[in-house]
């Protein structure tokens, strides 16, 4: 595993040299960082010398008022970032320091590193910061292992009872792979296929398998394995070709197509492990 030398979650700015150790470089700014995007301007002021005794109540409903979330757009950014490969396997980045890309304080940040580590993108090393997992193509291939026991019996059966017009109404998601898939954008299609096989299991009515299903495949998505846009473009064609088989009701011919689908995921990670130096 490559060793980052990255200083602690609280040390100071990139380029500082630590007591007693070599400099540390600085961190690579972030794409998609919340350009003009600060938390003073989202919060809400404090409201300081008020009072409000003997105050009367508003009268008629309470508006609904909507706050846009720091975190969830440091969050958005951090998942772009990891499927894109500009936060990189095995690196660690601190929460200060990303922070100070995004124009956040750490807080935020730490928040939804917190969330990714929930999910696996990303561990917590203690007193520096966050590491971008790595995964061997070995790891990788087991996951698309255990996805094809769980979501190739599944659709089987869903192919036998659900009919063909609930089918059809899946075409946009399809259809979003496509031309995510054309764009070669890498976090857009990640997102995309995920969506797409969510809404292929939600017919199952089975809010867990989903949600195992969900978190298996968004693990095996990161880091993301460079198969290009060629292969992306041929893993959406498949997602087309699989919901006409959905939609004609030929039970055999999704059999062949989920199956496949999955062994070309087995067969991707493999040839990454020997492209790798």
């Amino acid at each position: 595993m490559k060793q980052s030398t990255q200083g602690s979650a609280e040390a100071g700015t990139p380029g500082r040299r630590t007591s007693g150790g070599p400099r540390v470089p600085a961190q690579a700014r972030v794409p998609g960082a919340l350009d003009g995007v600060r938390e003073r301007d989202t919060a809400v002021p404090a409201a300081r010398g008020e009072h409000t005794h003997g105050e009367r109540p508003i009268p008629g409903p309470r508006p609904a008022v909507q706050r846009c979330s720091v975190r969830g757009q440091i969050l958005d950014a951090l998942r772009t970032a990891l499927a894109t490969g500009e936060l990189r396997p095995g690196e660690v980045y601190s929460a200060p320091v990303l922070g100070e890309r995004f124009g956040v304080s750490a807080t935020p940040v730490r928040e939804a590193m917190q969330q990714l580590a929930q999910e696996g993108a990303v561990e917590v090393v203690p007193n520096r910061g966050f590491r971008v997992v790595e995964r061997g193509a070995r790891e990788l291939a087991e996951l698309a292992e255990v996805r094809a026991l769980i979501e190739v019996p599944v659709m089987l059966r869903l192919a036998r009872t659900v009919p063909g017009e609930r089918w059809a109404e899946l075409r946009p998601l399809a259809q979003d792979t496509v031309r995510a898939a054309a764009d070669g954008c890498p976090a857009t299609y990640a997102e995309s296929d995920r969506a797409f096989h969510r809404a292929l299991l939600a017919l199952s009515g089975n809010e867990q398998l989903v949600g195992v299903a969900t978190d298996l495949h968004r693990r095996s998505q990161w880091p993301p394995v460079r198969q290009g846009r060629a292969y992306l473009v041929a893993d959406a064609a498949e997602h087309m070709t699989l919901l006409d088989a959905l939609i004609a009701g030929d039970v055999d011919a999704v059999r062949g197509l989920v199956t496949g689908h999955f062994a070309g995921s087995y067969g991707a990670h493999a040839g990454a492990a020997t492209a790798t130096p």
